[in-house]
């Protein structure tokens, strides 16, 4: 009588830091280690490739992250990056309350496991400009610092500090703006998307350049999966007999600060988002509500404008 061999799923679990990579394979617990450079990183793609998990979790790590996942999406393994309080959350509802590096890759294994996840979308055009949009978007924060406390400063030398680092601060987001201008002319795919989507009244090139760096899912979605995404589907709020109101949650916070500005400006001068605002308008909604009823109507018209490749039509 023969045996009958069984062949097990693989889910690969990496907590990232800066200089290493612990790993996790689940169900056996297996743990590695590897460096978090060019020559770690390749011999962890080595060791997965053999293995033909069926799935891989990394968690965004503040940019540690990035060198891996390339890797692994050119690699054609399906890596997943993860949001890190979902997979917090996680380990909490399964008890876990302890925390170190081979117990979050174990737990991110577990994870990917039990929660299917969506395979990452890795453009390298994309990631290069994420970089850009990131910088630009810290830049803009310290220069609301600084305005803010150059507004209450009295000593003289700290005012003239304050206007130097005002000026300079401007000029560096004039800089980056340039090169992100730059980046999306020099890619063909990247400045046909950039013209599709700047043919909607109100969305100017931060917005523009914030999709194309942080969405590259924009185009393969349906209206749901867009608008959950920027963090702008409502979702039900309900117990029992209580019916509470809905709320957003979750989503991808940079693109929903930008999304907030672009919604600002086509409430006013887009013919069709206008008239949507006047009529949530008399219907009584709150201001804030018809703002975010603006940017989740943004999100997928430009979704379904990019998945069809058609301009804006009013």
């Amino acid at each position: 009588m023969g045996t009958k061999m069984t062949c097990q799923a693989v889910f690969v679990g990496i907590d990232v830091s800066k200089a290493r990579l612990d790993v996790c394979l689940w169900p056996d617990g297996e743990a590695l280690e590897f460096a978090n450079d060019g020559k770690g990183i390749r011999a962890l793609v080595r060791h997965l490739a053999r293995l033909g998990p069926a799935a891989i979790g990394l968690e965004a790590s503040g940019g540690y992250e990035r060198e891996a996942l390339a890797a692994l999406c050119a690699a054609g393994l399906p890596a997943h990056r993860l949001n890190a309080l979902r997979v917090r959350r996680f380990a909490q509802g399964c008890g876990i309350m302890a925390k170190n590096d081979r117990i979050d890759a174990a737990v991110i294994a577990r994870f990917v496991s039990c929660v299917p996840q969506p395979d990452a979308v890795h453009d390298p055009v994309a990631a290069r400009m994420a970089e850009l949009v990131t910088a630009r978007r810290q830049l803009v924060e310290e220069l609301t610092r600084c305005t803010n406390q150059a507004s209450r400063t009295v000593h003289g030398v700290l005012k003239r500090i304050a206007a130097r680092r005002i000026a300079r601060l401007k000029a560096d987001i004039l800089l980056i703006d340039q090169a992100m201008a730059e980046a999306v002319a020099a890619d063909e795919r990247m400045a046909h998307r950039n013209r599709l989507l700047r043919s909607v009244p109100g969305v100017g090139p931060v917005f523009a350049h914030t999709l194309l760096a942080l969405m590259p899912e924009l185009g393969q979605l349906t209206r749901r999966q867009a608008a959950s995404l920027v963090g702008v589907a409502p979702f039900d709020c309900e117990s029992g007999t209580f019916r509470g109101q809905r709320r957003i949650i979750g989503g991808r916070k940079p693109l929903r600060d930008a999304a907030y500005m672009a919604a600002l400006v086509a409430g006013q001068h887009n013919p069709v988002m206008k008239t949507f605002r006047q009529r949530l308008a008399e219907t009584g909604k709150p201001p804030k509500v018809i703002l975010i009823a603006i940017m989740r109507k943004l999100i997928c018209a430009l979704n379904a404008m990019i998945k069809h490749d058609q301009p804006w039509t009013a």
